[in-house]
């Protein structure tokens, strides 16, 4: 049965991706097929976002509000088709696949990876009943997957957090509650929750892919920078060859040899499929020590597939938002395709319920583009001027559309949220404790970080005046937070990050340019022959170009290896006897053991959707994630993240569970609790009364879990 409600699910995202295209095809007539099928794929992930939401605000989040979402879906797809029917244009254009060879080379691994590591990172299902994930979903999955049951099983719209009762969700809960669509519609929730995700994953790294083609007009410069940005990283390798050995003591001839030395045996032992002994512990098993993740020597800039579109839903469907808008934004203002100003104001607009920082990204770019085409409409003269002002007053459209659609959305919810707690503040030099503020970005962001200012003065105008946007953002995040966890600001700074990968490839291939045809590299046909000075240049070249590559991408290589063994997956399996083989390994985390699952299943089956649970606060809270009913309180690190109070309720579980006698009846009726739960977290949290408890009445205990009913 899940089979048969799984694939209605898949049938159902289809409808909405397959209406996509029909109106890709209409407001895109002119891009080539692969760009109309991503154009399609952005539309069709904005419809199954909000028609899904829309609907449930009057309806609540019904069956009916996902039915009716569907049909306008749908609805919409037959109207567009039948207008390109009626233009003649309904028939696909056809172009060889070996011209898209340079998208299809970039963008496939990158999709096969991404959705490999969201399969085995949502909530395997391990051999002994437990549910298994990887090291960057174990913390945030919980909080996403109790958004999405509880919006599903309570049907409640607006959202109301299941992990602090009565309090309406400021989050930006669309990521959420596109999931909860297809577990309303009976698929499994792990199925609900990866469906949506590796769709909306496919759409970023096509967003990404087509803005950096969109931009520089070269498919190698593109391809390129698609892979630095999501594979790129710093100089976070070098501390995995030595971990004792950092970059402040390579100083010496020795350190160096030693070094290379740790290099040298460690390719061994890959190239002979032997234990990597010098690394293993560290890189391979160690909770978040990566080259591009590692607190203890000061590398925060993580790899985006891997710590921020896999277990960050928000982003994740942000980013399928955002790069779409921002192609629409580059071909609107700086190439003059004025008439993408209203689409890009529509989807602009509907940003902020997905993913507040990347509205705020895309409107500090297009303040910083308004500001720099007014000087420009001031400081030319005749045809240019006017150029630039004409282009301005569809600015100040695009706006408006944006603004209107976006109003009610962040003072109903965002400015809510932002309000009750310490999130907009001044603070300088985003997360680094430990270094100087050059050195730490050095580091972190490696050859690309130091590229930056020769890759911006080579630059083409246009290129530096949508760059300029991009600086904006990086300056106005170094000297503000606009959240209470200050690490958050990567979400804005990643945008920076993805525009400086642009101008860097571009710089590069430039380079790699002249030094091919000659007018960087000497000419010593003098001294050798005609035939071998070709040979050696080509080997320069292509040694260089591969020491680049490798400085560049392999901190990011190593970060994903680690990320995708710390969750369930295929690979070496060590025997009992310590042999190994290859076959499936399940080396990743335990989330909610096998007897809390047995529980779940049980209050899915037998209890009422908005009952509420007295259980610990832990984040991994089975209750909160697997049955979508309340909980008198959750984990403060959610919470105090989201700008929500919590202590009061946290003390008040305490007294509840070990002075029940003089407090729990009081309590119990203010916070509604009607079930309470002591399992392993509960009695290493608190000091239970047990005795006292076991004078309620016990519905379920199966040993490790006990619910008791309290009497109405």
């Amino acid at each position: 049965m899940d089979i048969v409600m799984n694939l209605l699910s898949v049938l159902y995202l289809a409808v909405f991706a397959l209406s996509g295209c029909f109106a890709a095809k209409l407001l895109f007539p002119g891009d080539r097929p692969f760009k109309q099928i991503f154009w399609g794929l952005t539309i069709g992930l904005l419809m199954l976002l909000w028609l899904p939401a829309l609907f449930a605000f009057v309806l609540n989040f019904t069956l009916t509000a996902q039915l009716l979402a569907l049909a306008i879906a749908a609805g919409t797809g037959i109207v567009c088709a039948v207008l390109l029917k009626k233009r003649g244009e309904i028939a696909v254009k056809r172009k060889p696949l070996r011209d898209e060879r340079a998208f299809l080379l970039t963008t496939l691994p990158l999709i096969l990876i991404g959705t490999v590591l969201i399969c085995n990172h949502t909530i395997t299902n391990a051999s002994n009943g437990s549910l298994h994930v990887g090291q960057s979903t174990y913390g945030d999955l919980a909080m996403h997957l109790g958004f999405i049951s509880s919006i599903s099983v309570q049907e409640t719209f607006p959202p109301m957090y299941s992990i602090m009762p009565d309090t309406p969700v400021g989050y930006p809960f669309l990521c959420d509650s596109v999931s909860s669509t297809f577990y309303t519609l009976g698929a499994t929730l792990r199925f609900a929750a990866i469906l949506p995700a590796v769709y909306a994953y496919i759409v970023v790294v096509f967003g990404v892919y087509f803005l950096f083609e969109q931009i520089f007009k070269r498919n190698s410069v593109a391809s390129f920078a698609t892979f630095l940005f999501f594979i790129g990283g710093g100089f976070g390798f070098a501390y995995f060859f030595d971990n004792a050995q950092t970059f402040a003591g390579l100083t010496s001839n020795e350190a160096w040899e030693s070094w290379l030395e740790d290099f040298y045996h460690i390719t061994a032992d890959v190239a002979g499929s032997q234990p990597l002994d010098r690394i293993q512990d560290s890189l391979l098993n160690g909770f978040y020590e990566t080259p591009t993740n590692f607190v203890e020597t000061g590398m925060r800039w993580v790899n985006p597939i891997a710590d921020m579109l896999v277990p960050q839903r928000a982003t994740l469907f942000g980013w399928a938002l955002l790069f779409p808008a921002l192609q629409m934004l580059y071909r609107a203002a700086i190439e003059d395709e004025r008439r993408l100003f209203i689409p890009l104001g529509v989807l602009a607009g509907f940003m902020p319920l997905v993913h507040t920082h990347s509205f705020l990204a895309l409107g500090i770019i297009s303040v910083f583009l308004i500001a720099a085409m007014g000087i420009l409409a001031l400081a030319k003269s005749g045809d240019e001027s006017k150029a630039y002002g004409r282009r301005l007053v569809f600015f100040l459209l695009y706006g408006v559309i944006a603004v209107a659609i976006a109003a009610p959305q962040l003072f109903g919810f965002t400015f809510k949220q932002s309000g009750s707690g310490d999130f907009v503040k001044l603070h300088f030099n985003w997360c680094n404790v430990s270094d100087g503020w050059l050195w730490f970005y050095i580091k972190n962001l490696g050859l690309t970080f130091i590229l930056m200012p020769m890759a911006f003065l080579a630059s083409k105008k246009q290129h530096k005046l949508f760059y300029g946007g991009a600086l904006l953002i990086w300056l106005i995040s170094e000297l503000f937070v606009f959240q209470p966890n200050t690490y958050d600001n990567n979400k804005l700074l990643f945008v920076w990050y993805a525009l400086t990968c642009g101008i860097v490839a571009n710089y590069l291939a430039s380079l790699y340019d002249r030094i091919v045809d000659g007018s960087v590299l000497p000419d010593r046909s003098k001294e050798r022959t005609n035939r071998l000075v070709p040979l050696s240049r080509r080997i320069s070249q292509r040694l260089l170009c591969a020491v680049v590559i490798i400085v560049m991408m392999l901190s990011g290589v190593m970060t994903l290896v680690r990320e995708y063994v710390s969750a369930d997956h295929i690979g070496t399996v060590v025997n009992a006897d310590g042999s190994t083989t290859f076959g499936y390994s399940e080396s990743g985390y335990e989330l909610v053991s096998a007897k809390q699952v047995e529980m779940t299943e049980w209050i899915n089956a037998n209890t009422e959707p908005d009952a509420t649970f007295l259980t610990a606060t832990n984040h991994n809270n089975a209750i909160a994630m697997l049955t979508g009913r309340n909980i008198v309180c959750g984990a403060s690190t959610f919470l105090h993240f989201h700008g929500v109070g919590y202590q009061q309720r946290h003390s008040d579980i305490r007294l509840m569970y070990e002075q029940p006698s003089a407090n729990f009846s009081r309590l119990a009726e203010q916070y509604g609790v009607d079930y309470v739960f002591i399992g392993s977290y509960e009695t290493g949290s608190y000091n239970v009364d047990q005795g006292w408890f076991d004078g309620l009445e016990k519905v379920f205990d199966n040993g490790a879990c006990r619910l008791y009913r309290v009497a109405p």
